[in-house]
């Protein structure tokens, strides 16, 4: 077995519910023979690191060290990895392990986010019972697989968010096919939704960008959008009654919005969520078959769908839009999130060091 560089990590944990990290330190697992050790020079904050240190998910497995927007060069890796060499630079997604064998009913399809075995960056626990802990930290260890090489024309500061948030939209884009011509709505221009006006534009399609701020017109159009839809106008909103193929939902609508989402789609249009919700969801039967328009919703990205979206992303230079916060001021770089002021996804930076 190879000896791992890092034996004790330093990061960032949250003890308890709510918003307060601190440091802490923890032995990780030994590096298996298909693993990599990871020195982590960015680590992105999403929305998920802060519903799950805030327990609003769940149990949480306290002290957790979240993040699953990692970027860092690779230091040691285990002997049968062969695809990767020390110094490679990469990302991290939201997942660290899934057994990827044909037989299996989900990696078999590109979906091993739904792999019975799989492992999420945190906040989750590997067979062997032991914790698995994300990027706020100085390094991380991690299966190779899921160590995905960050192609050469993309800054690396960038790379992040292309792993989570990047990931997550262009996913179904791929799944069902989004092409040239399709008429496809974004609704929440955020964190999520600058990305996806951005995939959805580059892959041809005829993208409307739907918010309650009128402020964010201009950007949106700069980033690929060809309407602006301002919720708060209900002309504006009457002129998409049946128009749309594709509507990705991605801030957190409220439950009884969905009725009207489904008056914007075109017959057989296929509403996604890559948010959740708040309350139960209700419809009636009737406006399914009248419509035929579907709703569904999807996870994260797998190892191949992480792998096209930073090749998509570095062939047509889509990148987020981001504000840089150093490690030691996670806290604030939490609070900032917390607050909606993010514009709109925010980037952890280690010292060259990589001493907490």
């Amino acid at each position: 077995m190879v000896e791992g560089k890092i034996n004790e990590i330093h990061g960032w944990a949250a003890k308890q519910p709510g918003l307060k990290v601190e440091p802490w330190s923890y032995t990780p697992r030994p590096v298996g023979e298909n693993d990599v050790e990871i020195q982590i020079e960015y680590s992105g904050i999403c929305g998920s690191d802060l519903h799950t240190i805030k327990a609003d998910w769940g149990t949480a497995l306290y002290p957790l060290i979240v993040g699953h927007e990692i970027v860092g060069k690779v230091i040691t890796k285990g002997e049968k990895v062969a695809h990767l060499s020390e110094g490679d630079l990469v990302g991290v997604g939201a997942q660290v392990f899934g057994c990827l064998q044909d037989d299996c009913n989900a990696c078999s399809r590109d979906l091993d986010p739904h792999c019975p075995k799989k492992v999420f960056t945190y906040n989750a626990k590997y067979a062997d019972g032991q914790q698995a802990h994300g990027g706020y930290a100085n390094a991380v260890r991690v299966n190779a697989n899921y160590a995905i090489k960050i192609p050469a024309n993309i800054d690396p500061v960038y790379a992040p968010p292309l792993m989570c948030a990047g990931a997550t939209v262009f996913a179904p884009m791929l799944r069902k096919g989004v092409k040239k011509g399709d008429k496809v709505g974004v609704v929440g221009i955020g964190g999520l939704g600058h990305l996806a006006i951005q995939y959805a534009s580059a892959l041809g399609a005829e993208v409307y960008a739907f918010s309650h701020s009128p402020n964010k017109r201009d950007q949106c159009l700069e980033l690929g959008a060809s309407h602006f839809i301002d919720t708060s106008n209900q002309e504006d909103v009457d002129s998409v009654k049946r128009t749309l193929n594709y509507l990705f939902i991605t801030s957190n609508s409220q439950s009884n919005q969905y009725n009207e989402y489904i008056s914007w789609m075109d017959f057989e249009g296929q509403i996604v969520l890559l948010a959740i919700p708040k309350g139960q969801m209700s419809f009636k039967a009737g406006e399914f078959i009248q419509t035929e328009v579907a709703i569904t919703g999807s996870l994260i990205g797998g190892v191949n769908v992480l792998k096209k979206t930073l090749e998509f992303s570095a062939e047509h230079q889509i990148l987020p839009t981001i504000e840089r916060f150093p490690m030691e001021k996670v806290n604030e770089a939490l609070e900032h999130v917390d607050s909606g002021k993010a514009r709109y996804r925010v980037v952890l930076e280690n010292p060259q060091s990589s001493n907490l």
